[in-house]
């Protein structure tokens, strides 16, 4: 009788058991972890002024897009800070800017506006570029593609200096054509503004990426 309690007690105690010991080990795996600080803390300048990214005349919208999905990805992931969205830069700053003398015009926007720090960008995106390569037995494989590249810098309106700057790239497909042999060819096709969106929405990705907190093992 006593040992047909005991197993029944045993039997209990193993759900109880099982679930502590699954505890035990995600609390060992989640110890494990340590989180990162951004490597670029906004909320000490309090407040910080973008300025619209330039762009090619013919990519301007594209160049709005990408300041606009900067501030989204900034806002979202710091706060304790104020950012100030600035359009085209007036024409003393947009003379500088031009003319490749960002720092200068980072001084001239602090004295306007007063703010300890400014983000300037550029974005350079080029046209649909074919490509293509005919192989053994009539093997061909043709396309086209769109590529891009995004630099920012955050700059001291005291004294022009860099305090931050990144930059990042991509490249996406719009569209291609393969012929194997006597085959059917397979033809693909994207939307060229869908591609630039997404281009762009990559390349913020990766300049934003010293504001987003980090986790690593310990």
């Amino acid at each position: 009788m006593m040992r047909s309690i005991k197993r029944l007690a045993l039997r209990g105690l193993r759900p109880v058991m099982t679930a502590a010991a699954a505890a035990a080990a995600f609390s060992a795996c989640a110890s494990q972890m340590a989180r990162v600080p951004p490597r670029l803390d906004l909320a000490t300048y309090d407040r910080v002024a973008l300025v619209t990214f330039t762009a090619d005349p013919s990519k301007s919208s594209l160049g709005q897009l990408a300041t606009e999905r900067f501030a989204e990805e900034v806002l979202a992931s710091q706060s304790g800070f104020e950012l100030l969205e600035l359009g085209p830069a007036d024409s003393s700053v947009a003379r500088l800017l031009a003319e490749g003398d960002a720092p200068a015009a980072a001084q001239e926007l602090g004295r306007a506006r007063k703010i300890p720090a400014v983000f300037f960008g550029q974005l350079a995106v080029s046209n649909t570029k074919p490509h293509g390569s005919v192989g053994a037995g009539g093997n061909l494989n043709v396309g086209a593609t769109v590529s891009g590249e995004l630099n920012v810098r955050l700059l001291s309106t005291s004294t022009g200096g860099t305090l931050w700057r990144s930059s990042g790239a991509a490249s996406q497909s719009v569209g291609s054509l393969t012929m194997n042999g006597g085959r059917m060819p397979s033809i693909s096709a994207t939307d060229p503004n869908a591609a630039y969106a997404s281009m762009v929405d990559d390349m913020v990705s990766q300049v934003t990426r010293d504001f987003r907190p980090t986790w690593v093992k310990q």
